[in-house]
This record gives structure tokens, sequence and C-alpha cells, in this order.
């Protein structure tokens, strides 16, 4: 006799219904009917019943619940037959293929990825709730790109052997511009300046890549929050933002935004107090404070000032100390009086330091750029200063500190250094062309993290239309304990200037190896000293200046061009404070580099440059750059100075509007330049961001005037020699490399220069 117990879908419906009871029976045997892909075992695991057992009411309950929540069926029944229990199954089908029709917006092989990911994919079950989450999502990343009129639909074919396919038919529509952004409510500023500040905009010329004219809650919010500090950092307290209302016209294709704001009074301050547990003299936190009674308020010049006094408090131990500020305004005045609360809390010390994420970089190589010190009061500063120098190393994608509490301790931190690896491994071949070098090719193979030590190899090729290099280095940054770094370099290069610069004819081919030392004297400073051996073949034409042809005269029985061997000896200082060193706005570099050729190599000659830069933030997206780099060099003893290690001037890097190396003496016959022994260069560089390109900051333009010349060393230096040009600069990081764009107009130029109002350069030239 066949009797059914339990139906799954019944049991979807009600949890527990009295009507199918049973008594309970011994089960003589289970069996599994309706199975085409699921093993058997899948189903036996997931009943809570074994032959032999006894089989009731809720283990029947159960086993409907177990099985349906595997995902793997449609329908389960239980039966029973002469005590033998049965299980019928209706499997769910299989995805058999999914496939993307319109989808142009997206990488169909990055979807299927993310979809994947979801449950959702070729050979899986398939599930209708996570196919409709699928779509969403769908939907979702198309409203992200700004295609607010996309339209999905969604096709399921049922296929044989209890299979289907899934099909996302994509009408992905237009994108949807922003036309108009307004603000209603300003009185003090006028409406173009307030949108100056925000990062959303309507389409300009170069809107289509930065993409700002699409709309972005994310963007908005940001740019709501630039408003509101632009506001508050002019004294305007009581500044509000009333609605903010985004409408979308009916075709879905142009969005307008309208915000409504109120900007109330503006505010003096009138007092700055402060009050608490100081610890320190009042004195030392008057000193930190940036906001001034009688000044124009300004939030964030205030929270300026309570960062100061909680990192102050840090560098003396207390690293959870709280400091806010408590505003009392008088209306009336319009004024508001501040009383900056000061709760030190604990004073603290570093228990243990560790390190997390290096799986590949020794322990050491980042434990030796700490600045706080294990057993150590707790520093603020010098665990940012640990910070700062493990993420310059340049061996991690992030650098993340953390400084939790030593359980069952309240007066002992940990400090947590979590890193993520990037890959130091370089492979890579690149072209690059400019307005003086024409095609320049490179290739280098380089470890910046041999092996996880730190140490840097590098080989590499480069070659340009005047210059050819190979060249093999080799860095240990920490030869010592204390930081000095040794390093090697060999080198093969040949150089022919004529055949791309105005410069007069010759060629060089140099081979030479060199040995280098690092000394650290500071947090930003450096040292260095250096001994190389070169050996130079120097090869003239019978058009190369006289001064060349002089050099090699083959009656000097002590000299052969052929071979000119040299040992130079150098040393130099460095300081950079620069914030940032690809896109700088505040800071300064300093460098001194000298080089001495000693006996017993057959020239002897010395060289030393001096170069200073200043950058000067000016508001918050502009920066003033001032550069001075002056050069001097001789010959000694009976020596003169080799010509091919004169100072030039003239192109991108130096007087723009100028061709590249050609400002200077020249030769009275071929009227090529022929550099010289003295060279003095001025630049000021005022830089702004470039219209459209919001905060990217890898687009730069600036406006510049260039100074500078190159005096022979038989020329008086007068300063009246000087060639000044001015014009404007376009930069660009872009993906295949750096881009420069010139265009230099001459203001004062002599007979005889070389002029090129137009300059540009595609990579890096070496």
């Amino acid at each position: 006799m066949k009797q059914k117990l339990l139906s799954g879908l019944v049991m979807a419906l009600f949890a527990a219904a009295p009507a199918f009871a049973f008594e309970p029976f011994k089960v003589k045997d289970i069996r599994v009917e309706g199975l085409q892909r699921t093993e058997a075992g899948t189903v036996f695991n997931y009943l809570p019943i074994r032959v032999g057992e006894t089989f009731t009411e809720t283990q029947a309950a159960d086993a409907i619940r177990g099985l349906f929540a595997t995902g793997f069926f449609k329908d389960v029944r239980i039966e029973v037959e002469n005590d033998v229990l049965v299980v019928i199954v209706d499997e769910r089908p299989a995805i058999a293929q999914i496939d993307f029709v319109g989808v142009k917006e997206f990488d169909k092989d990055a979807l299927k990825k993310g979809l994947k990911e979801v449950g959702l994919a070729e050979s899986r079950i398939f599930d209708r709730a996570l196919l409709d989450r699928a779509e969403q999502e769908l939907k979702r990343q198309y409203l992200s790109r700004g295609k607010y009129a996309a339209v999905i639909e969604t096709t399921v074919t049922p296929l044989e052997r209890n299979r289907v396919g899934i099909n996302f038919k994509v009408d992905e529509g237009e994108v949807a511009k922003i036309r108009q952004i307004s603000i209603v409510g300003n009185k003090t500023f006028k409406e173009k300046e307030l949108l100056d500040l925000f990062q959303l905009t309507t389409p300009g010329w170069l809107t289509w890549y930065t993409k700002n004219d699409q709309y972005s809650r994310q963007k908005l919010s940001a740019d709501l929050e630039n408003l509101r500090s632009y506001y508050l950092n002019r004294g305007y307290l009581d500044f509000n933002i009333d609605s903010t209302q985004v409408s979308i016209t009916p075709d879905k294709k142009d969005i307008y935004i309208t915000l409504s704001i109120t900007e109330g009074e503006r505010y003096t301050v009138s007092a700055v107090r402060f009050a608490g547990d100081l610890v320190l003299p009042e004195e030392e936190y008057r000193k930190l404070v940036t906001i001034r009674p009688g000044e124009i308020f300004s939030r964030e010049r205030l929270t300026e000032t309570t960062k100061a006094v909680a990192d102050r408090l840090g560098n003396e131990g207390y690293a959870f100390a709280n400091v806010n500020a408590s505003p009392e305004v008088d209306k009336d005045k319009r004024e508001v009086a501040f009383t900056i609360f000061v709760d030190p809390g604990r004073r603290v010390y570093v228990r243990r330091i560790n390190v997390g994420g290096n799986t590949k970089t020794r322990d050491e190589v980042v434990r030796r750029e700490m600045r706080q010190m294990e057993g150590a009061w707790y520093d603020a500063e010098q665990i940012n200063r640990s910070r700062t120098r493990i993420d310059r190393l340049g061996y991690f994608e992030e650098v993340n500190v953390e400084t939790p509490a030593v359980p069952g301790t309240t007066d002992q931190v940990d400090v947590n250094f979590n890193v993520k690896e990037r890959a130091t491994g370089t492979l890579s071949v690149g072209a690059g062309f400019s307005s003086s070098e024409k095609i320049v090719l490179s290739a280098s193979v380089s470890q910046q993290n041999l092996f996880g030590t730190g140490n840097s190899l590098t080989l590499g090729l480069n070659t340009s239309k005047s210059s050819r290099t190979y060249a093999l280095s080799f860095t240990n940054p920490y030869y010592t304990i204390d930081g000095v770094s040794l390093g090697w370099d060999l080198y093969h290069r040949t150089y022919d200037p004529s055949t791309s610069l105005s410069v007069g004819r010759y060629k060089t081919v140099s081979t030479g190896a060199g040995l280098r030392f690092g000394f650290p004297i500071g947090e930003d400073d450096s040292i260095n000293f250096g001994l190389a051996a070169d050996r130079t073949v120097i090869t003239t034409f019978t058009d190369s200046p006289q001064q060349y042809l002089n050099f090699c005269d083959p009656a000097k029985d002590d000299f052969n061009c052929d071979n000119v061997t040299s040992l130079v000896a150098s040393a130099g200082w460095s300081r950079d404070k620069r914030d940032s060193v690809i896109y700088p706005r505040s800071g300064s570099y300093q460098k001194v580099h000298a080089e001495v050729a000693v006996p017993p190599g057959a020239v002897q000659y010395g060289k030393i440059s001096y170069q200073h830069q200043q950058w000067f933030p000016i508001g918050r997206d502009y920066a003033l750059m001032l550069n001075a780099d002056v050069g001097w060099a001789k010959g000694y003893g009976d020596k003169v100075l080799p010509f091919y290690k004169n100072f030039y001037a003239g192109g991108i890097g130096s007087v723009r509007g100028f061709e590249q190396s050609s400002i200077g003496p020249k030769d009275s016959v071929t009227h090529d330049a022929l550099g010289g022994n003295r060279r003095i260069l001025g630049n000021a560089e005022f830089y702004f961001p470039l219209p459209g390109s919001g905060t990217d900051r890898s687009f730069r333009l600036s406006a510049f005037v260039d100074a500078g010349t190159v005096w022979g060393e038989t020329e008086k230096l007068k300063f009246s020699d000087l060639r000044y040009s001015t014009g404007l600069a376009f930069s660009w990081g872009s993906p295949i490399g750096p881009l420069k764009f010139s265009l230099g107009i001459p203001l004062k130029k002599e007979e005889g220069d070389k002029l090129q109002k137009f300059q540009f350069q595609l990579g890096s030239v070496f």
C-alpha cells in the first residue's frame, strides 16, 4: 500500500498541518526517485533518518526543509510504501549558457565573473531569485554610469536534459548629462564662483574624459561638503543647505540639479580659551592656535588648531587625547568665542610593533624604517614618520597603521603596520617622442625589492636618435644598519648629439663602472659619494668645431682621443621636503652635485652644480614654483675641460622657446652650439588645473617665465647675456608615459639664436 505523507509544496505554505499527521513507523528501506544530476548520497545526508529507525512527523518536516534549503530542488515529496520511505524530488534546471546582447558599456567576461560571484554561472543550478538580483544589480551599474534610460530584458529558455539558457538583452540608451546646476539663495558670492567649487559640471570639452558631466551621488555629496566648507571657512557659521533637488527629463537624457541655501550672517572670533586637564603649559597650546580673536571665523583653521593640539599631546605619549572646541555664539554682535576642552587621557607606551601583510618582503626591510621604538612612550609624530618612510619604499600599495590598546591594561598600546604588497619586478618596453630627440625607445628589466631584501637591480636599454645606453645597476639601501647605501653601475653609452641637437659635430663611445655610497644625515637630508672609472673614444670630423679638433690634436703626445680614460670622484647632498614627488604643491628641493676627474686619468677637471626649487601653494588648486640652477666646471693642472663635459641651455627643462642646447657660445664657422663651463638657469612657473578636469591632478597647465644662458671659459660673466622667454605649458601623466607640451615666446634673444616656439616630449628621456 502506497501512502503520501508530505509534499514539499504544501510544506512551503504550511509550516505544520495536523491534516498530514501519521503514525510513526520503523523504516525498512529508503529509496530516492527523480534524480538526474544530484548524487543520491546528497539526499541521504539531509535525511534525519536511517534504515531501522522510527520515522516521525517531526523528522518528515525536517527532511523537507533540509532538502529545500539545498536549492537543488523545485519540489520534494515523501511517500511510504510498505514501510519503505520514498523520497521523490523534482530537480531545478542547470544553467547551460549565459549570453549578453547589446552590452557595450561593460566587458562581457567581467560581467560573467561578477555573476559567478553571486552564484549565477554556467553549469550551476538555476535560481530565479538570484537572476532577479543579478538583473537589478546590472541596472544599478548602468545607473552609476549615467545611463538612466537603459532597459534590460531577461529571457530564460528551457533546453533539453533539464537545462536553461539565460539571455540578457540590453538597450543601453544614451548617457544622461547634467544640463544645469542652479544655486538659489546665494547673496554674497556669485553663482559662478560657487559652481567652480564643484566637481560635477555641465558638458565641456574635457568631460568626455573626466565624466564629470554625469550625475553621481558620491560626487554631489563631496561637492556639497566643499560648498559648506567654503562658507564656513569665510565666517558664515549659520550656513545651511536647505534642500537638494535632482530631476531628470522624461526622455532620461538631461539632468537638472537645484540647490537651495541659506547663507546666514558672517561671524568674527571674539576669544579662544583652553580648559580641562592641560598637562602642558598653556603657552604650548597658544603656539598651536591658528585662529585669532578679531579674525573672521574659519572652520578649517579651527580644525587645524584642535588637530595640532591632539598631535602635540600624541607626541608626549597621550595616544587617546580628546580635544573638542565648544562655541559660544553671540548673534547680536555676530561674534563667536571658542573654549577648547583638553582631555589627554592616560599616557601610554608602545608594548609591541607588529608588521603584517608582507608575504614577500622581509620583516627587517620594514622594521628598519621605524622611528617609533618598542618600550618607548607613544609618539604620534614618530609613528607617522615611520608610516611615511615605509610608504616611500615603493614596495607596497597600501600602508595602514592601527594602535589598539593592550587588553587588560590602561597604559599600553600595540602599533600594527598592515601593508599590501605590490609587484616590484617590471619588464617594460616603451617608446617616446620629443621635439629634440625624435624617436626614443627604451627597455628595462628591474626588481626593486630583490628577493624581499629591499635591494634593487636594473638592466636597462635606452636608445634615441642621439644616444644609446646599456646599463646595469645595483643598490643596497641598507648596506649598514645605520642606513648607509651601497650601489654600483656598469654602462656602455654611445652619444652623437649632432644628429638631433644644434651642437657641434662629434661622437663619443663610453664604457665605465662606478661605485656609490649614500649616507642619511637627517629625515630629509642625505649625502652621497661615488667613484667611477670611464674609458671614452672620441671621434671628430672635418666639419667639427675647431675647439673640438684642438682637443683631439694628434700632435699631443700625452693625449689620445681613441682612449680617453678618467677616474671620476663625485659627492652630493640633497634635501627633499616636497609634499609629493610627482605632483608637488608645497615644500622645497635642494641638490648639490660635484665631480672631479683625478689622476691617473687622461683628463682632469672639476664640475659642480646646485639646484634650489621652492613650491608655494596658492589656494586649493594653484601653486607657484621658483627654480634656480647654477653650474661651474673647469680643468685643472695642465689639462683643459673636456668639451663633452660642457653645460648646455635651451629647450624643455631649461629655457623654453629656444632650440634644445642651442643657447650660448657658437662655432664661428658652423654656428653650432659649443656649450660652456658656466651656466645659470631660472624658472618661475604658475600651475593651475586644466579647466574641466575637476580634481584630476594628472592634468596641469602652467604659465612660465624662463631665463638662462651658458658662458665659455674665455667669456666674461655678464647677466646681460641671459635669454628670457615666457609662455604656456601643459603636462599630463598619461597611461603611456609623461607628456609635456610648451609654447614659448622669447622675450630676449641674440643674433644667431635658434628658436623653437612649440616643443613637446612624450615619455621619459634618459
